[in-house]
C-alpha cells in the first residue's frame, strides 16, 4: 500500500502505519501522520466497526508511546476486554494496562469484565487479568477482588499462582488492611517446587510484613523452616541449566530469601538463631569469583549484620567483606566499603583487621571509592591507631590528586584535633599539612594552631624554626604563610637565636635580615590576599622593635604599599610607616608580645560561630558578599580596656571603669593583622569586614536561639568536654583583675547607664540585702530613642564564671517610640570573689522594628565600686 498516495483508513496495517511514521524526515511530518491516522481511527470508532477494532487499538498504543494523545480509544480496550475471544482481550487489557491508570474514573467500569475473567476456565484468560488487576489496580478494585485473587493462589497452575502472588502484593500495598487473609496462602506458597512460585510467594511474604505487625510475627512462626529449607535446597542443588547463571542455582532465589530472613530475624532473637546455621553455610559454600555469587555473599553479609547474629558470624561477614576490597572490580569494592561503615557500628574490631586493605583503597584510582574508604578510615581511627593512620594519610596527602586533596586535608585535620593528647606531635603534623596542602585547610583549623602555639610557651621556639624553614621549603600555600608569618612576628627572636631548643632539634643559622627576607617574599608573593599582606605587615611592623637594625629597611618594605589600591593595605602602611618614623619612644611597649589566648574562650567561640553558621529565623545578623556579618545600627563596640577585662594584664593593673564607649581604633584587633576592620561610631553604619582576632579572644558575640547548643571540641592537651553556649552563665571574662575595698553594707550605690547608642539606653540602679554583701539586686530600665516602636525585645547578660546571675522576665516585650515610657527587668547577681574582682558583664539586646531583626550588644565594666 502506498501510504503517500492512498488515504488512512482504519484497514491500515499496524507496520505500514509505523513504516509511515518513520519514513518522517521532520516532526511536523511525523504530526501529520499521527493526526491523519488517528481521525481515521476516530471515524472507525465512531462507526462502531468491530473488524478492525484490535488493529485500531495496536496503533493507538504505539502512537501513545511516541507521546501522543490517546485518551479518545478508552472506552474501545473496554468493548475488547468484554469479547469473548483471546486477541481481543490481549489486545483489551495491554491498551488497559498503556493508555489508562488507576486515577481514571473509567477504570471503575472493568471491575466486573475482571471479575468475570478471573473466574474464567481458560488460564491465559486469567492470566491476562491478573496481569492487569496487579498493574493498575486501585484501592476500590482491591477490596472487590481481592476474594478471587487469594482463590487463584490455591491454583494447580504453577504460572497462575505466579501471576496471583504478584497481584497479591499490589492489592496488600493498596489495602495493608486485607494483609491478613493473604497469610496462610503466602506460607503455604513457600512449600512449591516452582522456583517463579518461590519468588513471587517470597515477595509476597516482605509485603505482608510492611504491612503488618500480626503478620510479621504470623511469619515469624510458620515460615522460617520454610525459608531454611528453600535457601538448603537451593545451595546443595545440582546443575539445573533452566536456573543457572554463572555456575549459581537461582541467585534471584537465593536474594529473595535472604532479604526475607533478614526482615524476620532484625529483633528477634530466636528467628535470629534459627537461621545462624543456614547463614554460614551460604556463605562458606558460595563461590566468589563470579559475579553471581558475589551478589549472594553481599545479601548474606547485610542479613548477618541486620539480625541478632552470634560474634562468629559476623566477625565471618566482615571477612567477606575484606576479601571484596581485594576484588578488582570497582563495585564490589564500593559496596563493600558502604557494608563496612554500617559494620563499625557492630564491631569495630574485626572491620579494624581490614585496616590496612583500606587504607590501599584510599589511594584507589576510582574517586568515588577513594572518598568512602576515607570516610571509612576516620571511622575507624582510635587513640590506640591514630598516629600510624595519621602517618599514612599525610603521606598520601604529598601524591594524591589536587581534586582530592580537599577532603583529605579535612579529615586529616579533624583527627589530628580529635585524638591529639601531645601538643608536639600535634604541631609536626599541621605543619607538615600545611606544607603540602596549606590551600585547602580551613581558617577555623589555622586559627586554632595559632590559639595552641600562644599557649605552648615551650614550643614556641621549635613552632616558629619549623615554620620557617616549611615556608623556605615551600611559600606557595597561603595557611602556611599565614601561620608562619605571624609566628616570625611574634617570636623572630626565638628564631634568630635558637631559643628554646628541643632535644631532637637541630640548631639552625638564621639572621635578623633572613627573618625580615622571609616575610618580605611572602609580602611580595603575587598570590597571596589581602588578609596574607595585612599579616605581613604587622609581623614586619613587630620585628622592627624585636630587630632594631633592621628598622630602616623595613620602613622602605613598608612603605612601598603607602599607594596600594586595597585601602586596608594602604592605610596600614602609613600607619606603620608613622609609628616606625615618629614614635620610638612608644613602639617597643606597643609591639609587645601578643597575650596568651585563651584556649578555652576560642572553644566556646568556635561552638557559638558553628551555631550561627545554622539559619535561624531570629537571627539579626545578614550574610552579605562583601563581607560578613552585617550587623545592624546600633550595635555597641566593647569597651576600650578589652586588655584588662579579659585578665591579659597582670594582676596588679588597676580596672578602668569608664562607661563604654568606642575606641576610634583598637589596637588589639591589628596585633594579629588579620581583623581588617573599620571601626565606626555607637549608633553609625556597622564594619562589614571580618574581625579573626576578636574571635580568638572570643570578645565577638555570637547569636544564642532556640536554647542552649552544646558542641564538643578539643585541641591538644586541653580535656575534652561539652561545652555549653548559654545566654546567661557563660565563662566568657574569666579571670577579671584587680582587687577592690569591701563597702559599708549600707551603702547606696548611684544609678549608672549601662550602655547607650543612637537608638536604646539602658539604666541599672542597684540594691544589697543586708547582711548579704556578695549578693546584688539590679534594676534595669530599657529606653528606646529611635522614633519607632520597638517589638519582641529580649535583653541578654553574660558573666564570668566567678558571678551567679539570674534574670526575670521583663516586664513588656514591647519598646514605644521617643521615650514614651519604659521596660524593666530585674536581675540578680552573686560575686562569690567579692572584694577581690569587681562585676562586669556582656550585654546583648535584640528587637525588631517594623518587622525587621535588630541587635545591639555591649560590656559594662562601670559597675560602683563595692558590688
Amino acid at each position: 500500500m502506498d501510504l503517500a498516495i492512498n488515504p488512512f483508513s482504519s484497514g491500515t496495517r499496524l507496520r505500514d502505519m509505523i513504516r509511515a511514521i518513520r519514513a518522517c524526515k521532520t516532526a511536523a511530518e511525523e504530526r501529520a501522520v499521527v493526526r491523519r491516522e488517528c481521525a481515521a481511527i476516530r471515524a472507525a470508532i465512531s462507526e462502531g466497526d468491530q473488524d478492525y477494532r484490535h488493529r485500531n487499538m495496536a496503533k493507538l498504543m504505539f502512537i501513545h508511546m511516541l507521546g501522543y494523545p490517546t485518551h479518545f480509544g478508552q472506552m474501545e480496550c473496554l468493548k475488547l476486554i468484554a469479547a469473548a475471544g483471546f486477541p481481543e482481550k490481549r489486545i483489551g487489557y495491554l491498551g488497559l494496562m498503556l493508555l489508562l491508570d488507576e486515577r481514571q474514573e473509567v477504570l471503575m467500569l472493568v471491575t466486573n469484565s475482571l471479575k468475570q475473567d478471573l473466574n474464567h476456565s481458560n488460564q491465559f484468560i486469567v492470566g491476562l487479568a491478573l496481569c492487569a488487576l496487579g498493574n493498575i489496580c486501585s484501592a476500590e478494585m482491591a477490596r472487590d477482588l481481592a476474594p478471587e485473587v487469594e482463590r487463584l493462589l490455591q491454583n494447580r497452575d504453577p504460572n497462575t499462582k505466579k501471576k496471583a502472588a504478584l497481584c497479591s502484593v499490589r492489592i496488600v500495598r493498596k489495602v495493608p488492611d486485607l494483609a491478613e487473609i493473604f497469610m496462610s496462602a503466602a506460607t503455604s506458597l513457600l512449600k512449591e517446587k516452582h522456583h517463579g512460585v518461590l519468588i513471587s510467594a517470597v515477595q509476597l511474604c516482605m509485603e505482608l510484613c510492611n504491612a503488618s505487625n500480626e503478620a510479621l510475627e504470623y511469619l515469624r512462626k510458620n515460615c522460617l523452616e520454610g525459608l531454611v529449607r528453600i535457601l538448603r535446597d537451593v545451595s546443595n542443588s545440582s546443575y539445573a541449566p533452566e536456573y543457572d547463571i554463572g555456575g549459581i542455582t537461582d541467585p534471584f532465589l537465593h536474594i529473595r530469601v535472604l532479604k526475607l530472613m533478614r526482615i524476620l530475624g532484625q529483633g528477634d532473637a530466636d528467628c535470629s538463631e534459627y537461621i545462624n546455621d543456614i547463614l554460614a553455610q551460604v556463605s562458606t559454600k558460595t563461590e566468589s569469583n563470579k559475579n553471581a555469587g558475589n551478589a549472594i555473599l553481599y545479601e548474606c553479609v547485610e542479613t548477618i549484620m541486620s539480625i541478632e547474629a552470634t560474634s562468629g558470624l559476623r566477625v565471618l561477614a566482615i571477612n567477606i567483606l575484606g576479601r571484596f576490597l581485594s576484588n578488582r572490580d570497582n563495585n564490589i569494592r564500593y559496596v563493600a566499603l558502604n557494608m563496612l561503615m554500617k559494620a563499625i557500628a557492630v564491631d569495630t574490631q574485626a572491620v579494624q583487621r581490614h585496616r590496612a586493605t583500606i587504607l590501599e583503597c584510599v589511594k584507589d584510582a576510582d574517586v568515588s571509592i577513594r572518598k568512602r574508604a576515607l570516610e571509612l578510615v576516620y571511622l575507624l581511627v582510635n587513640d590506640t591507631n591514630v598516629k600510624p593512620l595519621t602517618k599514612e594519610l599525610v603521606d598520601y596527602l604529598e601524591v594524591s590528586d589536587q581534586d582530592f586533596k580537599e577532603d583529605l586535608t579535612a579529615k586529616i585535620c579533624s583527627i589530628v584535633e580529635k585524638f591529639s593528647l601531645d601538643r608536639l606531635w600535634y604541631l609536626d603534623q599541621m605543619f607538615r599539612v600545611l606544607s603540602l596542602a596549606g590551600n585547602h585547610v580551613k581558617d577555623d583549623v589555622w586559627h586554632a594552631l595559632i590559639v595552641l602555639v600562644s599557649n605552648a610557651s615551650e614550643l614556641q621556639g621549635y613552632s616558629v624554626r619549623s615554620l620557617y624553614k616549611a615556608l623556605q621549603a615551600s611559600s606557595e600555600q597561603e595557611s602556611l604563610v599565614r601561620v608562619a608569618v605571624w609566628c616570625i612576628g611574634e617570636y623572630g627572636e626565638m628564631l634568630v637565636n635558637n631559643l628554646s631548643m628541643l632535644d631532637m632539634e637541630e640548631p639552625i643559622t638564621v639572621v635578623e635580615s633572613d627573618a625580615v627576607d622571609a616575610v618580605e617574599a611572602a609580602l611580595q608573593r603575587y598570590s597571596a590576599d589581602v588578609t596574607t599582606r595585612a599579616m605581613c605587615l604587622v609581623s614586619l611592623l613587630k620585628l622592627s622593635s624585636r630587630f632594631p637594625p633592621t628598622s630602616e629597611r623595613i620602613k622602605e618594605i613598608v612603605a612601598q604599599n603607602k599607594g596600594n589600591t586595597v585601602l586596608e593595605l594602604q592605610q596600614r602602611s602609613i600607619e606603620f610607616s608613622s609609628i616606625i618614623q615618629r614614635h620610638q619612644s612608644m613602639k617597643s611597649s606597643l609591639l609587645e608580645r601578643m597575650p596568651v589566648l585563651d584556649e578555652a574562650n576560642y572553644l566556646v567561640k568556635r561552638a557559638a560561630s558553628i551555631q550561627a553558621a545554622v539559619p535561624s529565623v531570629n537571627s539579626a545578623p545578614a550574610i552579605t558578599s562583601g563581607g560578613p556579618f552585617k550587623l545592624p545600627n546600633g550595635v555597641g563596640k566593647p569597651a576600650a580596656p578589652l586588655a584588662d577585662l579579659l585578665d591579659l594584664s597582670s594582676d596588679d593593673a588597676p580596672v578602668t571603669t569608664s562607661a563604654p564607649t568606642t575606641a576610634p581604633n583598637d589596637f588589639l584587633q591589628d596585633l594579629l593583622g588579620i581583623g581588617l576592620t573599620d571601626s565606626s561610631p555607637i549608633g553609625g553604619a556597622p564594619s562589614t569586614s571580618t574581625d579573626i582576632l576578636m574571635d580568638l579572644l572570643s570578645i565577638g558575640s555570637s547569636s544564642v536561639q532556640n536554647g542552649p547548643p552544646t558542641a564538643n571540641f578539643s585541641l591538644p592537651g586541653i580535656e575534652t568536654k561539652s561545652v555549653a553556649v548559654t545566654p546567661q552563665v557563660v565563662d566568657l571574662l574569666d579571670g577579671l583583675s584587680s582587687g577592690t575595698s569591701l563597702p559599708d553594707e549600707n551603702a547606696t550605690y548611684p544609678t549608672i547607664t549601662a550602655f547607650q547608642s543612637a537608638t536604646l539606653r539602658i539604666t541599672f540602679s542597684f540594691k544589697k540585702q543586708p547582711g548579704k554583701p556578695q549578693e546584688t539586686a539590679i534594676s534595669a530600665s530599657f529606653t528606646n530613642l529611635a522614633t519607632t516602636t520597638f517589638t519582641d525585645f529580649v535583653f541578654q547578660a553574660a558573666v564570668p564564671k566567678f558571678i551567679q546571675l539570674r534574670l526575670d522576665p521583663a516586664s513588656s516585650s514591647t519598646l514605644p517610640a521617643s521615650g514614651n515610657g519604659s521596660v524593666t527587668q530585674s536581675l540578680s547577681v552573686t560575686n562569690n570573689q567579692h572584694g577581690q574582682k569587681p562585676l562586669a558583664m556582656r550585654i546583648r539586646m535584640s528587637y525588631k522594628v517594623n518587622g525587621e531583626d535588630r541587635l545591639e550588644q555591649g560590656q559594662i565594666s562601670n559597675f560602683p565600686a563595692g558590688l
